[in-house]
């Protein structure tokens, strides 16, 4: 498959289509929601931020999905399978969340309720801060984390669907080394930048009504050296370029159609908390997957569905990157599957 890379400019043409389509490893493409020709109630922006080592982890989301926005916050646990996640909703924002239209500079704030996330950057550093009175059987959560030593490559990419006026516009930033604290109560989790890291899922778009997609990352560090990738499929049409790319040393390798193969039962029901499968097309990556927990979270409210599987486990197998083959065993990170009709 020969993936193609993205040219600079503008995102959309006067239409509201994506101007050039493929891959890229940093955002060379102007996104403005002002260019959007599809319905207003129809675009999704989102920040997204994992961060977590060997034995905890934390998420925090700021959407807004113009007829809804989100706040949301994870507290995971993997030495005894727990987990939380509660978020808040509002109605309509329809871009008064002021999400920045680069990741590269910008701040965003979400307030309502019993949920404040604030999300600085001023282009050396991001800080995210978060704070939820009565997270969980009243106690409350606050966080304070800096990410630091963001590498030049990324995996961004930019997508069309079928439809016209829809697109994914998307990057992943994986390998930010994390430094701060989370607390739940008395609880205190602690991220040092020796061991713990973080992920920024960066979205824009417009999609289709039903979609399912797959990702998986991970963040971590063998040796001195760190070691993180981005797998995934599912939106829109990627003949141009998949989702897939590895980064080792601070450099990004790219790779093609990798496939997840989630175990099922007799009648096809997948069986998330068993042993998953990671391989890709060129052979780049071979990876066994051993499920730790299940985030699982079902929204149904009549029009707008949501059933997502986030499963955090360990990463055993292969990656290739250029003419060396990495080993890697037992290495913390996420895949999952997500159906959402919204």
């Amino acid at each position: 498959m020969e993936q193609k890379k993205l040219t600079k400019g503008k995102l959309l043409n006067v239409f509201g289509n994506l101007e050039d389509t493929g891959y890229a490893t940093t955002l060379i493409r102007e996104y403005s929601r002002e260019d959007i020709k599809a319905s207003k109630m129809r675009i999704k922006e989102w920040d997204y931020y994992y961060i977590g080592n060997n034995f905890y982890g934390i998420a925090l989301t700021i959407a807004d999905n113009s007829y809804m926005g989100i706040g949301s916050v994870s507290v995971l646990d993997f030495r005894d399978g727990f987990w939380k996640t509660k978020s808040t909703l509002t109605l309509f924002p329809n871009g008064k969340t002021n999400l920045p239209e680069t990741s590269k500079i910008g701040d965003c704030h979400f307030k309502s309720g019993k949920l404040e996330i604030s999300f600085f950057n001023d282009g050396e550093k991001r800080r995210l801060v978060c704070k939820m009175k009565d997270f969980l059987k009243g106690k409350d959560f606050n966080c304070d984390v800096s990410l630091v030593d963001e590498s030049t490559d990324s995996l961004v990419i930019a997508t069309p669907f079928i439809k016209k006026k829809h697109f994914y516009y998307n990057q992943k930033i994986n390998c930010l080394k994390a430094d701060g604290k989370a607390t739940l109560g008395e609880k205190v989790y602690n991220f040092k930048t020796d061991d713990s890291f973080g992920v920024l899922d960066w979205g824009r778009g417009v999609w289709t009504y039903n979609n399912t997609w797959y990702w998986a990352s991970m963040s971590g560090k063998i040796g001195d050296k760190t070691l993180g990738f981005n797998l995934g499929y599912g939106f829109g049409d990627t003949k141009s370029a998949t989702e897939n790319m590895i980064f080792y040393d601070g450099e990004a390798y790219k790779t093609e159609q990798v496939t997840f193969r989630i175990p099922t039962d007799a009648k096809g029901k997948d069986i998330y908390m068993n042993e998953w499968l990671f391989t890709s097309s060129d052979k780049k990556v071979e990876l066994k997957f051993k499920p730790i927990l299940d985030r699982c979270d079902n929204t149904n409210l009549l029009v707008i569905k949501s059933l997502q599987h986030q499963v955090f486990g360990r990463f055993s197998g292969t990656l290739i990157c250029g003419e060396k083959t990495i080993v890697i065993k037992n290495m913390l990170g996420f895949a999952e599957k997500v159906k959402n009709c919204w």
